[in-house]
C-alpha cells in the first residue's frame, strides 16, 4: 500500500511551498498572497527508501475578500483530501501565532481523522521551543517546528509519519504513471468540468467565473485497466490582458504542461465559435508536435443551423492542423465524452509505434513516385532514403540532394502521406531533411603513369 498524506491549513500558511519541498518539484504554484491554491494537487514523493503520495490543498476557512462561494468550494476540496488521506499534515503559520481560527479548525479536524500532525511553519528564525509553546493548547499532540522554505525539521516529521505505515512499498521509480493528457483552452470553456466528467467525480473545482483554475493540477487515474494522468490547466488569455503576475505564472505553468504531455485536448466553446486565441493555442500545440484532440464543448446547446455553421468554420480555419481529431461534446451532460478515450488509446499506440527503416524508405519512394519533388534551379530534387529520428513527436529523417530547396508545401505533402500510410490518428509527423554530401568532393584523383601517358597521346591526337 502507498500511504497518502494531505497537507492542510489556513490560507498562506506555506502549504504549496511544503509540497514543492517534499516532492522536490516546482509543480505547485507559489505566491506571497492567500488563496493561490484552489484544487487538490497530487504528487509522488520519496523519503529515504519510502514512497508516498502527497496532496496539496487550498486554504481552509478562507476569510479573505475573495468570492465566498469559491472559498467554500476550496474548503470542500481540502476536506475531500483529508477523507482520502492516511495521514494529515496540518501546517500553521508560526510567525502569526495561535489564532482563534486555529482552535475552531482543530475541533473540525479532530472529527475527520485521528492521524493529524501539527507542523508550525516559518520557525527558521525563531527559538523552536518558544515557537511551538502556544500550540500545545490545541490538544493534538506535540507540535513540530519546521521551515517549508528551507526544509528544516521535515526529515524528523516524515520519519515519524511514515513509521506508521511499515508495509508500504519502498519505491515508485519503476511504476508507469500512464499516458499524460493535458487539457488546455481559454478561460471558462469547460476544462475542469470535462476532467470531472472523464474521472466520474467532482474532482476539480468548477465555478461560473473565468480564472477559477490557477494552477496546473495532475490527476492520476485508471480506467478499464489502463493508467492515465489528466492535467487540468489554467485558462490562457491574450498576453495584452495579463495584468496580474499570478495569472502570468498560471499561463507559464499551462504552457509547461503542454510541453510535458503525451496528448493534448484543446477545449473550444462552441457557443463562442473559434476565436483568435483558440487559433493561437492550437498553433502552439502544432509547434510542440504533440498529438491533438479538439473538443468542441457545449455542443448540446446549439441548433442545427448553428452546428452547421460551426462545422464550416472549423473546416475553413483548421486546415493548418488537419491531423487533429475533432469531437463534439457536452462536458456538463457527458455526451460524446466517452468517445475521447477511444481516440486517446489509439494515439497512445501511435506514440510507441516501431517502424523499420526499410518500411520508412518504402513509403518515401511511394510518395515520390506518386508526386515527385519540384525542380530547384533547373535540377530535380532527389530524395533517396529515410528513417525514424525520434518519437513524441514522430520524426522522419529524409536524406537526399538539394534538400534545402524542398518547398514547405511538399514537406506538408510528405507529412500527410506518411501519416496516412502509417494510419496515425491525431498524431503529426515531423519531416527533417538531411543533405547527402558528395563523398569525393575536395578529393583529387591521382593518375597512374600509364594514365598520364594515355592522356598525353589523346591530347596530341586532339591537336592534330
Amino acid at each position: 500500500m502507498i500511504p497518502v498524506i494531505a497537507i492542510v491549513g489556513r490560507p498562506n500558511a506555506g502549504k504549496s511551498t511544503l509540497f514543492n519541498r517534499i516532492t522536490h518539484t516546482r509543480n505547485a504554484l507559489v505566491a506571497d498572497r492567500p488563496g493561490v491554491t484552489r484544487d487538490r494537487n497530487y504528487g509522488f514523493a520519496k523519503h529515504e527508501d519510502r514512497s508516498f503520495i502527497l496532496i496539496d490543498t487550498g486554504g481552509l476557512d478562507d476569510d479573505s475578500a475573495e468570492n465566498k462561494s469559491i472559498a467554500k468550494l476550496v474548503s470542500d476540496q481540502a476536506l475531500l483530501a483529508i477523507k482520502e488521506a492516511n495521514a494529515v499534515l496540518w501546517l500553521i503559520d508560526g510567525k502569526s501565532g495561535l489564532a482563534a481560527a486555529d482552535e475552531i479548525l482543530a475541533d473540525k479536524l479532530r472529527l475527520l481523522t485521528p492521524n493529524i500532525y501539527v507542523l508550525i511553519n516559518k520557525t527558521e528564525d525563531l527559538d523552536p521551543d518558544i515557537a511551538i509553546a502556544d500550540f500545545h493548547v490545541l490538544g493534538m499532540g506535540a507540535p513540530y517546528p519546521v521551515s517549508a522554505a528551507r526544509g528544516k525539521g521535515l526529515n524528523t516529521v516524515l520519519d515519524i509519519v511514515l513509521a506508521a505505515f511499515p508495509d508500504s512499498i519502498s519505491a515508485l521509480d519503476n511504476e508507469k504513471s500512464g499516458l499524460r493528457i493535458s487539457v488546455i483552452g481559454r478561460p471558462n470553456v469547460g476544462k475542469s468540468t470535462l476532467i470531472n466528467r472523464m474521472l466520474g467525480e467532482e474532482r476539480m473545482l468548477t465555478y461560473d467565473q473565468p480564472g477559477t483554475t490557477r494552477d496546473s493540477i495532475t490527476v492520476p487515474f485508471e480506467r478499464l485497466g489502463k493508467k492515465y494522468e489528466l492535467v487540468d490547466t489554467a485558462g490562457v488569455r491574450r498576453r495584452s490582458q495579463l495584468e496580474d503576475p499570478l495569472e502570468k505564472s498560471s499561463v507559464i505553468k499551462s504552457l509547461q504542461a503542454l510541453d510535458s504531455s503525451d496528448v493534448i485536448i484543446a477545449v473550444i466553446d462552441a457557443s463562442e465559435a473559434l476565436t483568435d486565441q483558440d487559433l493561437h493555442l492550437l498553433g502552439l500545440t502544432m509547434d510542440s508536435g504533440k498529438p491533438l484532440i479538439i473538443a468542441v464543448n457545449k455542443w448540446d446547446h446549439l441548433s442545427k443551423d448553428q452546428r452547421d455553421q460551426i462545422k464550416n468554420q472549423l473546416d475553413r480555419k483548421l486546415a493548418f492542423i488537419d491531423y487533429a481529431v475533432i469531437h463534439f461534446i457536452s462536458a456538463l451532460h457527458g455526451s460524446g465524452v466517452g468517445k475521447l478515450f477511444g481516440t486517446i488509446d489509439k494515439i497512445g499506440r501511435n506514440i510507441t509505434i516501431q517502424i523499420k527503416s526499410s518500411r520508412v524508405t518504402e513509403i518515401l519512394e511511394a510518395a515520390v513516385t506518386a508526386h515527385a519533388p519540384p525542380l530547384a534551379k533547373g535540377r530535380r530534387i532527389k530524395l533517396r532514403y529515410a528513417h525514424v529520428g525520434g518519437h513524441s513527436p514522430l520524426r522522419i529523417i529524409v536524406h537526399g540532394n538539394q534538400t534545402a530547396s524542398v518547398p514547405a508545401n511538399y514537406e506538408r505533402y510528405l507529412s500527410n502521406y506518411f501519416r496516412e500510410r502509417l494510419r496515425l490518428v491525431g498524431t503529426p509527423v515531423m519531416i527533417e531533411f538531411k543533405h547527402s554530401e558528395n563523398p569525393f568532393k575536395g578529393k583529387k584523383n591521382e593518375l597512374s603513369g600509364r594514365q598520364i601517358k594515355k592522356r598525353r597521346r589523346m591530347m596530341q591526337h586532339a591537336k592534330r
